[in-house]
């Protein structure tokens, strides 16, 4: 089976005609489909700060009650190839109503759950749709696009997930501590249900494409270059969440910062993430390689910067807020597998997510076991640094293959 390089751009599936929609229209789209993204982001880690309300309300402990956010990642991880391959026959817009409404209702279930373990079913439930969404959401935006602003375009969906962490997060967190944790997932509730109402009215209906079935939607995982791209999230971007799983120790038990730092340090990151959300997509229309290769580069040094100077508050702030910048070459890895899987290109943009989940875990895991050996939660950017270089090994492999393929 060959492989197709980034440098294909024929392979987008436009199943909607782009000539036949106005910057307008193209425009309320790209907010009804970024508005589930927001939604979405601000469910997945709204858990976060509101895991002590959860752990007294089901008289648990706050470490039981963190067993949510593993429950929710795990769903992500599942939902997005199953959903993605058992939908291929779907028309898009029709995919994306039903996923969208499997969200709202999940979040719904979760604000009214009786008891621990159906709260933390529902968790797991909720997460389901979370990959699949979001990988069918950039396939539509691509295909709007043209060729030379394609990755712009799925940068613009991928913005409600990163003004998530800056505006969407707090804000239901504040709800949520003010009322009651069951009214910050209403709130999720509520986000998800206007996406659906505002995907119903704006997206066209489209077609399903030829040939289109679940056998040739796995037809992904037999490319390699498919798998490489995976790679490239689940390791590369693992450092990411290295640092960031364990910031709030970070700021102040080695920078010294008092425990009312933490939400500026966490906004850094926020900012970082947009930041690095608009730039990354422009950088990626020029050069697709060339921006996740620089990005990863770019944080193998700077994590270990991270960690040499994470003791002073200055160089901490700074190094958060190149931290979150990292988010660049997301909308590039994104689009990167898209073109490397032809024509089943609906489970391997999904799958981008369960990839990115999985750095999440690994990142974490990895940061864990570097604090408890005693080297300190500053360490945590050098396991960053050595995840971002294997990242790009793999990478530069990836288009080590392209190269030769093309040559072929």
């Amino acid at each position: 089976m060959t492989d197709c390089t980034t440098a294909d751009r024929s392979l987008v599936d436009r199943r909607i005609d782009p000539a036949q929609l106005s910057p307008a229209t193209v425009l309320l789209i790209e907010i009804a489909l970024a508005a589930g993204g927001f939604g979405i982001g601000t469910g997945e880690f709204v858990i976060m700060g509101l895991l002590p309300e959860v752990a007294t309300t089901y008289q648990v402990s706050v470490p039981d009650a963190g067993n949510v956010i593993s429950a929710y990642a795990l769903g992500v991880v599942i939902g997005a190839p199953i959903i993605a391959a058992l939908a291929a026959k779907l028309p898009r817009k029709t995919l994306l109503l039903l996923l969208m409404s499997l969200f709202a209702i999940g979040n719904f279930a979760s604000a009214m759950a009786p008891g621990f373990l159906s709260f933390t079913a529902l968790r797991f439930i909720t997460g389901l749709p979370h990959g699949a969404y979001f990988g069918v959401a950039a396939l539509v935006a691509a295909s709007m696009a043209p060729p030379h602003k394609r990755v712009r375009a799925v940068g613009r969906v991928m913005l409600g997930l990163t003004i998530a962490t800056l505006i969407g997060t707090p804000i239901a967190t504040f709800l949520g501590q003010l009322m009651s944790w069951r009214a910050a997932f209403f709130m999720v509730a509520a986000i998800g249900g206007l996406t659906v109402a505002l995907i119903a009215i704006y997206l066209p209906k489209d077609e399903v494409a030829e040939g289109a079935s679940i056998r040739r939607e796995l037809s992904a995982f037999g490319r390699l270059q498919v798998w490489l791209s995976l790679a490239v999230a689940a390791i590369g971007f693992g450092g990411m969440f290295a640092i960031f799983s364990y910031i709030a120790k970070t700021t102040t038990d080695t920078a010294g910062l008092p425990t009312t730092m933490v939400a500026i340090v966490l906004a850094l990151f926020g900012i970082g993430m947009n930041v690095g959300n608009v730039v990354g997509s422009r950088m990626a229309d020029y050069s697709l390689n060339g921006t996740i290769g620089g990005v990863l580069a770019f944080n193998v040094v700077l994590m270990a910067v991270f960690s040499l100077t994470a003791h002073n508050p200055i160089m901490l702030c700074v190094c958060v807020f190149l931290t979150g910048c990292g988010f660049a070459a997301c909308p590039a890895v994104q689009t990167r597998l898209m073109d490397v899987a032809a024509d089943a290109q609906t489970l391997a943009a999904a799958s981008n997510h369960s990839a990115f989940n999985i750095a999440n875990a690994l990142g974490a895991w990895l940061g864990g076991v570097v604090i408890a050996a005693g080297y300190g939660y500053g360490a945590t950017g050098f396991v960053g640094s050595v995840l971002s270089a294997l990242g790009l090994v793999v990478f530069l492999i990836s288009v080590g293959l392209d190269k030769r393929t093309a040559r072929s």
